[in-house]
């Protein structure tokens, strides 16, 4: 019998179905230039977790995607059917343990995921076009291959013998001058292990370059960012290591004594060209953009001060003491490889909160760039605690077009009942909508801003869909689906990326 904790309820409960609905219901007009999919990952529990301190994050991937075709839209949901949810659902019960862990699994399978970590993955992170391909993916294992027409799990995916790590990260980028695809994996050996493997993949995901880098402590590389010229790769003290897995503790420790850390790799050079960076302690976890000129690479992010927020429930530090952090500010760090200092200079360039997790279009990734797309809370905006409860300051009102070089703010308010999640740029009037088609495109910003909404009063979830040059205006459209749904990234793919039949 299934019964989840009595503070899984509301927007918390767990959703555990499969659904598709067709021709959804929306407000305003679709704008007739949107041909493609808006697809998104998250995790959710089908069973409840084994420990009560187990945390969000290791759910399983729930996989979402609202299907745009001659101004209808469609929606459809199913799970990722990894071997762990297969196992999960022939047992009636969870059979895995605490995140990242295989040390606390039920016993039955311990000595399986002990040795192979990578099978304990629920691929519930981030989706992925390339190569025509559709994936759902988790940073500790590879890839998961889905059907783009049915969203059915076809299975993991090594690019055809190809790819020789055991993991594959959530956040690889495309360049989009090339169409090739940057991918890494930490831990690219096994539990623990120092190996960051790098990978540059052409349009047709055949593997071109490989990289063998040892890092200088093992942590969450959970994003990265590129440049013509480099790959960057950040990260803060979360730590690990096989005696603190074989303890019972998640996979990640906080270690406050350690300082955040930034690895630059030639893109022309070799796995010894890669540089380490220090720089103040505090969680890494996702960036914006970067940009290379001559000698000086930037790397914008929204990053906290101290532990990353949303962690803080079920991660801890190493010594016990509690974990604290800011809210996440958008920074600019600047670095030097003419100097032999391996320190970075920092900016914040907005004082207020923000969601960590930013977008910008994807055109300019690798590129000089103006914009960021990003969430936020305006306390000055109204919130309706009679019809949506006791939430104020706690949800993400706001989305915004940053413009990192005058600082100016650009801003759409979702509704006095609504919470924000990840937004989504689509640029407007393309020839194509591959992220490497630029040419003849609209200019940067010039699109649509996408996102799903939580409906607190309501109990259901919106697609929001919004003018990115003119988001003071409001909707253009919205998506209004008769449930909650759920996701933690997701992409917005082009008919000309994926067949979506």
């Amino acid at each position: 019998m299934v019964q989840f904790p009595k503070d899984a309820h509301g927007f918390n409960q767990p959703i555990r179905f499969e659904a598709d609905v067709y021709d959804c219901e929306v407000t305003g007009r679709i704008p007739a230039d949107l041909a493609g999919a808006y697809v998104k990952v998250g995790p959710m529990w089908y069973f409840p977790q084994m420990y009560p301190d187990d945390g969000a994050v290791n759910g399983d991937g729930y996989i979402t995607m609202f299907r745009f075709k001659n101004g209808v839209v469609d929606f459809k949901s199913r799970w990722v059917r990894t071997p762990r949810w297969e196992d999960d659902r022939n047992a009636h019960r969870q059979l895995y343990g605490k995140y990242r862990n295989p040390f606390t699994d039920h016993p039955s399978i311990q000595a399986q995921t002990i040795a192979k970590p990578y099978l304990r993955t629920t691929a519930n992170t981030h989706t992925l076009a390339h190569a025509g391909k559709l994936f759902a993916v988790k940073e500790d294992a590879h890839p998961y291959l889905m059907d783009p027409k049915t969203l059915g799990t076809i299975g993991p995916w090594d690019f055809n013998g190809q790819y020789d790590g055991q993991t594959f990260s959530a956040h690889n980028k495309i360049d989009p001058m090339s169409g090739e695809l940057l991918a890494y994996g930490y831990e690219a050996t096994g539990l623990c292990s120092p190996d960051l493997w790098v990978y540059t993949m052409d349009k047709g995901g055949r593997i071109q370059r490989r990289w063998r880098i040892k890092v200088p402590q093992v942590s969450m590389i959970h994003d990265m960012a590129a440049t013509q010229k480099h790959l960057i790769f950040p990260f803060g003290p979360y730590v690990t290591s096989l005696e603190w897995l074989k303890a019972g503790n998640p996979h990640w420790g906080w270690d406050e004594t350690r300082p955040s850390m930034i690895g630059i790799l030639p893109r022309d050079g070799d796995a010894t060209d890669v540089r380490w960076f220090k720089g103040k302690t505090r969680a890494m976890i996702h960036i914006i953009n970067a940009n290379s000129e001559g000698n000086i690479v930037t790397l914008y992010a929204a990053h906290v001060d101290g532990a990353f927020a949303p962690f803080n429930e079920y991660f801890k530090s190493v010594n016990g003491t509690p974990l604290t952090a800011s809210g996440a500010l958008i920074r600019k760090y600047t670095f030097d490889l003419s100097s032999r200092s391996d320190t970075y200079r920092e900016e914040v360039l907005w004082e207020t909160p923000v969601q960590d997790i930013s977008r910008i279009d994807t055109r300019f990734m690798t590129l000089p760039n103006r914009y960021a797309f990003t969430g936020y809370h305006d306390p000055a905006r109204p919130f309706d605690e009679h019809r949506a409860g006791n939430l104020r300051g706690r949800v993400s009102n706001c989305y915004c077009r940053f413009d990192l070089e005058t600082r100016a703010v650009n801003a759409y308010f979702a509704g006095d009942t609504h919470s924000l999640g990840e937004c989504c740029f689509i640029p407007r009037s393309r020839k194509g909508t591959s992220a490497f088609a630029r040419e003849g495109n609209a200019a940067e910003s010039d699109g649509y801003l996408i996102g799903v909404a939580d409906n607190f009063a309501e109990m259901r979830s919106e697609l929001v869909i919004a003018d990115a040059m003119n988001l003071e205006a409001g909707d253009v459209a919205r998506v209004i689906l008769p449930f909650r749904t759920t996701g933690l990234h997701g992409l917005w793919i082009g008919d000309d990326e994926v067949d979506f039949g």
